[in-house]
């Protein structure tokens, strides 16, 4: 799929998402998205000072054939097997709706790229989902995007996944909702395009 039908094919999905005051949005690995790492708790480290909450999503920024997302049980986590595959998510960038309280698992599933540290753990609880005081924090602005939304808001980006993802191979759960503001939507996909 060529780069313009891709920002438009995510652009869609996102104004299809609708909006909710209760989900809030992640970007795995803020500016850096999905890709290995640099250092091995990178990813841990993203995560630690963010709230999951129920309704959630998780946006995997990644290129297709570059990386991968693989939803595992913990014993596989820990140490970069599958054999206890949940579902495998191949066609980024990928978001998945957290859709229940738990413990979620993924990895990248591509050569060594799991024990370099690209793997994510994620505790989803009841209560509203938070950026936390993230060290790391996404800012489109590092990508030349200049926008005129209020930063202290909670407005933005796309959407995240589900944990147990119970035998779906679907990408894009299209009845997530996502906290979006229409005039963010061309930035998104602006965002988004930096991956292709």
């Amino acid at each position: 799929m060529d780069k313009f039908m891709m920002i438009m094919t995510i652009t869609t999905m996102m104004m299809m998402m609708g909006s909710s005051v209760n989900a809030f949005t992640h970007i795995v690995g803020a500016s850096h998205g999905w890709r290995v790492p640099d250092n091995v708790t990178f990813y841990d480290e993203w995560a630690k000072p963010r709230t999951f909450g129920v309704g959630d999503k998780l946006v995997f920024p990644y290129r297709p054939g570059a990386n991968n997302i693989v939803a595992v049980k913990k014993t596989d986590y820990e140490v970069c097997g599958e054999e206890n595959v949940i579902n495998m998510y191949y066609l980024g960038p990928t978001i998945l709706n957290l859709t229940e309280a738990g413990d979620y698992y993924y990895f990248d599933g591509i050569g060594k790229h799991c024990e370099a540290g690209q793997k994510l753990h994620v505790q989803v609880g009841s209560k509203e989902g938070t950026s936390g005081a993230d060290p790391l924090p996404f800012n489109l602005e590092t990508f030349g995007i200049h926008t005129n939304l209020d930063p202290t808001q909670n407005v933005g980006p796309a959407a995240a996944p589900t944990a147990a993802t119970k035998g779906s191979n679907a990408n894009v759960n299209a009845n997530a909702n996502a906290l979006l503001v229409p005039a963010g939507l061309a930035a998104i996909a602006m965002f988004f395009s930096t991956f292709l």
